[in-house]
């Protein structure tokens, strides 16, 4: 694997911003397409209008109607954090709003695959269910759909995945990929369009002045912005600028309090103080942990917590789902050791390094190989699948691309040229989901492989590592590293900000046996600051003989103990002369 660091590109035209907001943020902000102080009100009157998502008010009408005649409904949502803070929303919206019967079902990964299936819409039927509406999922689900209203159901599909050709013949879908839908963010996770529709209902429900007429208090939607930020930022769907107000309103809930007590009751499991909470506290210490019901178990489990109003009983819950997280950790570790030590074996075996990964062990488990896919991707910068067991003779995969290679697309083509090789397979470019016979496995490899060999020129397997340049002297102190990390919301198409520079090396020690220490200085001048590395190259680090270094980091805070420090998250590290 080859590295390429680059720097983004200023554009011609800076723009005005505050004078308040200092030179390295707003070189930050151009960086990033900011192009007015617009772009970075993040109030709620900027929120793009529910009355531009197409199939809104047929499905409001329809969710009015079940609610005047007290039909049952039926939330279908997805394994995700994404599906399981849309399911939540959903539920409890349309609880406090007045709907007397709703329920909900997550179909499990192991049993019913992803999505509206004819098995969900069975469970359904036993449930005696009249209305269905999907969360994060449905789009694609003809079948299913069909299914359900040979069986007299009522569906609305709302979603934010991409739309095939074909849709199915719900009663109403919403999304904003639909063709010819004029809503302006086309990144909503499925949680946004959740609240969008949930937004919908409630101003449909005043208008009719059904709160008054049963003696119910004016929902507060906004109470809902907590979820809304946590699906968003774990689906890691792009930060257009609706999304950064969603993400932002939602951010601002938790660290005044004023969010779930699930979510308070994960930020006290994961020790973060919500007062200092940001987005990507949300990605890395709460979203995994949601997630691990749907990989081990079943993800109603998160669900049951993000409903949960008893902070006590959702303490613990949250601490059954931090035992799950920390088993599918041991599980992933043993997964990546083996995949590595496969891995090494190709390497001796053959004259030159495969330019696709396609590994199997028989006793993996299904539910963590899309991460472990996903680790193989970033330490050999090249598309991986892996397989696992599922029903006899049936292999399940889950892969993820580099830029370049679009994994979805290769798919459909070797499913037109093999009819007979895929047995299922979905997804999009940078990843995707499959099934195939166990004993095709050599077979698949084989022709996926020689598909991808065709896509391959001298430059893609060249990983290009992008930073914002690098920092002055006087930038490198606690307050700037503060500022730059309470300026996002940061996350995906909005990045958090990452520098560059040389260094002199003065200390470097491991610490918890896979990750390094440093203590450094600025080869252009700036004071001594301490930078931490996650999961270094063991054959390489420490070395006392390196002396300087280039790194690619992020400028952040240390507040141990109540010292108040910037130190360097160093994401990339190289020896240099």
């Amino acid at each position: 694997m080859k590295n390429k660091l680059t720097h983004r590109q200023l554009p011609e035209a800076l723009p005005e911003l505050s004078p308040d907001i200092p030179l390295l943020l707003q070189r930050v902000y151009a960086l990033r397409g900011i192009t007015s102080m617009q772009e970075l009100d993040y109030t709620t009157r900027n929120l793009c209008n529910y009355d531009n998502l197409d199939g809104t008010q047929t499905a409001v009408e329809i969710v009015y109607s079940a609610m005047q005649n007290n039909k049952r409904i039926m939330i279908v949502g997805d394994f995700d954090t994404d599906g399981a803070t849309s399911t939540a929303l959903t539920v409890k919206a349309l609880k406090k709003m007045g709907c007397q019967h709703v329920d909900y079902i997550i179909p499990n990964r192991f049993d019913d695959g992803y999505g509206l299936s004819i098995s969900v819409i069975k469970r359904a039927l036993l449930k005696k269910a009249d209305l269905i509406i999907t969360v994060d999922n449905g789009v694609s689900a003809i079948e299913a759909v069909e299914f359900a209203k040979q069986s007299n159901l009522t569906v609305i599909i709302t979603d934010h995945h991409l739309c095939p050709e074909q849709l199915p013949a719900a009663d109403a879908i919403i999304n904003p990929n639909l063709p010819n839908c004029s809503f302006p963010s086309k990144h909503l996770a499925g949680v946004g369009v959740a609240f969008y529709f949930m937004s919908a209902l409630r101003a449909k429900l005043r208008q009719e002045n059904w709160f008054r007429t049963h003696n119910l208090e004016e929902y507060n939607i906004a109470s809902l912005l907590d979820l809304v930020a946590l699906g968003t930022i774990a689906d890691v769907v792009k930060l257009d600028h609706n999304n950064r107000i969603l993400v932002h309103q939602g951010i601002n809930r938790i660290r005044s309090g004023y969010c779930c007590a699930g979510i308070k009751a994960l930020l006290h499991i994961a020790r973060k103080d919500p007062v200092s909470f940001t987005s990507t506290d949300l990605a890395y210490y709460i979203a995994p942990r949601l997630n691990a019901a749907g990989r081990m178990d079943n993800m109603s489990l998160s669900v049951e917590l993000l409903l949960c109003d008893d902070y006590d009983s959702a303490l613990k819950q949250a601490s059954d789902l931090d035992m799950l997280n920390n088993d599918r950790k041991l599980i992933e570790q043993t997964m990546y050791k083996e995949a590595l030590s496969y891995i090494q074996g190709l390497e001796q075996q053959q004259s030159s390094f495969p330019n696709l990964l396609v590994v199997y062990h028989p006793e993996w488990h299904q539910g963590i190989i899309g991460i472990l896919s996903a680790r193989l991707k970033d330490k050999h910068y090249r598309p991986v699948i892996c397989f696992a067991s599922t029903e006899e003779g049936i292999l399940k995969g889950s892969g993820r691309s580099i830029a370049g290679i679009h994994l979805r697309d290769l798919l459909d083509e070797l499913d037109q040229n093999h009819p007979d090789l895929l047995v299922s397979f979905g997804g999009h470019a940078m990843a995707v989901g499959l099934s195939i016979r166990e004993n095709d496995l050599e077979r698949f490899r084989k022709h996926f492989e020689t598909l991808i060999d065709k896509r391959l020129n001298a430059n893609t397997l060249e990983q290009i590592i992008e930073t914002d340049g690098e920092v002055d002297s006087q930038d490198f102190n606690y307050a700037m590293a503060k500022q730059l990390k309470e300026s996002g919301p940061w996350g995906e198409g909005f990045t958090e900000p990452t520098f560059d520079g040389d260094f002199i090396v003065h200390q470097q020690r491991l610490f918890a046996e896979k990750h390094l220490r440093l203590v450094l200085e600025p080869k252009n001048g700036g004071p001594i600051i301490e930078g931490i590395c996650f999961n270094v190259n063991l054959t390489q680090w420490p070395d006392n003989t390196i002396k300087n270094v280039k790194i690619v980091y992020q400028l952040d805070v240390d507040d141990f103990r109540g010292n108040q420090t910037a130190k360097l998250m160093i994401r990339h590290i190289w020896p240099i002369a």
